[in-house]
């Protein structure tokens, strides 16, 4: 390398693959919300696996921080650099070529800068599916999906990213290559090497490409909108769904009345499809195989026993594919919806299924003390128990104000989650929000392993510094 660093990597990626010009690295350098911004002292994007080794090599010799960046879709500030503009930001959006699909293995293998939807396409083009299903679906990218253990709203039936990764391919942090691009469903000659970097946020290393499992195409849907007295109801409704449709619930998402609003004051196009306002709300779709599956039925016997035991309010089972979209909408818009209330805050945070009720409640009593008439905008996928907890500002309140309240009001939360034997973060990661707080709710044990790792693998610190670890005390 170069006495130069930048000028160096330019003869790896060539003048196209460097940009350096402020306002070209402008949108690499800040999250979609403008919650999190930094400087770097270049933004690198590699057209190849090998480009990116050489480029990991290269900044590893000359002692230069980097950045993994896909398609900065996150929540928690894991891919924007710090603000020393010493950093390199290394997008892997060039990454993009689906590099082979095997209907009899029920596998692809993709580049980690493909858009999760082009992965879904391309399934779906061979009569397969891939169920990852993110409201970001058409700007995220599978390494950032990997990289953050993505969930997404079919967790209930297909699981995270780490269970629909078979194999990995992955820069490590001295630009060495480490190929388990490996389709077996098994393996069980040692240790599973591909779920270290699988939620690591690119602090172990970078993932490149990646064998990605499919499934059958789900040929028969039935959807519904239910309106419901509180979250007690929701836990007791998956119950009931779940005995008369047994694997065949794929989805089980929730949100408040609050949330609701949102999307109805913010979104064009959109309508409440109940008569009247309620509570909660679940959205419960389930799917099949089969061309001509009786799921309307199915749905429509299951929500007749929630009836019967008053667990819902009011419900309609979507008719066609453009209200079954609408319905979706509604529940995809909300975090989008918030935006133009404010600042917010976002919280990912899973607790027992069975302790969402008491979860709920407690929360709300501890945040309308703490801070009188604040917004609480809570939804998520209730069948794996994590809520998206989110609070926006009290109306008509200072944004400054607000703001400043930030960790006070998320440590309410979060000490609230843990009293349940939650997690703090479900599927949006740890970045760099939650980096300094994940001591105060992990075992330090959890911790000392973690770091043990990291030392390992990046023992000059140069991966992704600041996410994931809490700084050492």
């Amino acid at each position: 390398m170069s006495a130069d660093p930048v000028a160096g990597l330019r003869e790896v990626v060539g003048p196209a693959g460097l940009v350096t010009d402020a306002d070209q690295m402008a949108g690499y350098l800040t999250d979609w919300r403008g919650a999190y911004r930094g400087a770097a002292a270049a933004v690198v994007r590699p057209g190849s696996t090998e480009e990116v080794a050489e480029v990991v090599r290269r900044c590893a010799a000359a002692g230069v921080a980097v950045v993994p960046q896909g398609g900065n879709t996150g929540l928690c500030g894991g891919s924007v650099p710090d603000a020393s503009g010493r950093q390199v930001v290394l997008s892997l959006t060039r990454l993009r070529r689906v590099r082979d699909l095997d209907p009899a293995d029920q596998t692809i293998t993709v580049e980690a800068g493909v858009v999760l939807r082009a992965v879904q396409e391309a399934a779906a083009a061979e009569g397969l599916l891939f169920p990852l299903s993110l409201g970001s679906e058409g700007s995220c990218t599978i390494g950032g999906n990997l990289a953050t253990n993505a969930g997404g709203t079919a967790v209930l039936r297909y699981g995270t990213m780490r269970d629909l990764t078979l194999g990995l391919e992955v820069v490590l942090p001295d630009g060495r290559t480490w190929s388990g691009l490996r389709g077996l469903r098994k393996d069980n000659t040692g240790y599973d090497l591909k779920q270290l970097f699988l939620g690591s946020e690119g602090t172990l290393g970078i993932i490149t490409a990646a064998v990605l499992k499919l499934f059958p195409a789900v040929r028969t849907r039935a959807t519904a909108w239910v309106g419901l007295p509180g979250p007690q109801a929701a836990v007791d409704l998956i119950g009931v769904v779940r005995e008369l449709a047994g694997d065949r619930l794929t989805a089980f998402e929730v949100m408040s009345r609050q949330s609701l609003e949102l999307v109805l004051a913010h979104t064009s196009g959109v309508r409440d499809p109940l008569g009247g306002p309620h509570p909660w709300y679940a959205l419960v779709e389930l799917s099949d195989t089969l061309p001509k599956a009786p799921l309307d039925e199915v749905l429509e016997a299951a929500l007749g026993a929630a009836f019967d035991r008053e667990l819902v309010t009011d419900a309609v089972v979507g008719s066609g594919s453009g209200q079954v979209a609408a319905l979706w909408a509604l529940r995809e818009g909300i975090s989008e919806a918030q935006q133009p209330e404010g600042p917010s805050l976002k919280h990912d945070v899973t607790v027992p299924i069975s302790s969402i009720p008491a979860f709920v409640a407690q929360t709300d009593r501890a945040l309308q003390v703490a801070l009188p008439g604040v917004r609480i905008v809570s939804y998520g996928h209730v069948g794996d128990g994590n809520l998206h907890y989110n609070l926006s500002k009290p109306v008509g309140a200072d944004d400054d104000v607000f703001r400043a309240r930030g960790a006070e009001l998320s440590r309410v939360v979060h000490d609230s989650t843990a009293s349940f034997g939650g997690s703090i973060s479900a599927e949006h990661g740890l970045g760099r929000a939650k980096a300094g707080l994940i001591a105060d709710y992990k075992d330090p044990l959890d911790i000392e392993l973690m770091r043990g790792l990291k030392q390992l693998l990046d023992p000059a610190g140069l991966m992704n510094p600041g996410a994931v670890l809490p700084a050492a005390r």
